[in-house]
């Protein structure tokens, strides 16, 4: 009956050292790090974005001679800044 356990233990052993799918999670992490550094791309010209329209909100209201433009200031700068750290924050998330 022992030898029988160890002969049972042994089988399912070297069945879990040979699973299949190596080669399709390689492919699943190059499809993810290809998306992801897309995704990285897009957060960026989105900052950018942000900014650049922000930029021409804020000195149009200028301008026109609004008192109070430092909220704006604030809140598009921290706009851009926030997708810049969200890119950052996705890459060292995933350790890509």
């Amino acid at each position: 009956m022992r030898y029988l356990l160890i002969f049972c233990c042994c089988l399912l052993s070297s069945g879990a050292t040979a699973q299949p799918g190596i080669t399709e999670m390689q492919q699943a992490q190059q499809n993810l790090k290809s998306d992801f550094f897309s995704a990285l791309d897009c957060a960026l010209v989105l900052a950018a974005i942000f900014g650049i329209v922000g930029a021409v909100r804020i000195y149009h209201n200028w301008q026109m001679g609004h008192p109070r433009i430092d909220e704006q200031v604030a809140a598009w700068f921290f706009a851009s800044f926030f997708m810049m750290l969200a890119g950052v924050f996705l890459k060292a998330v995933f350790g890509l």
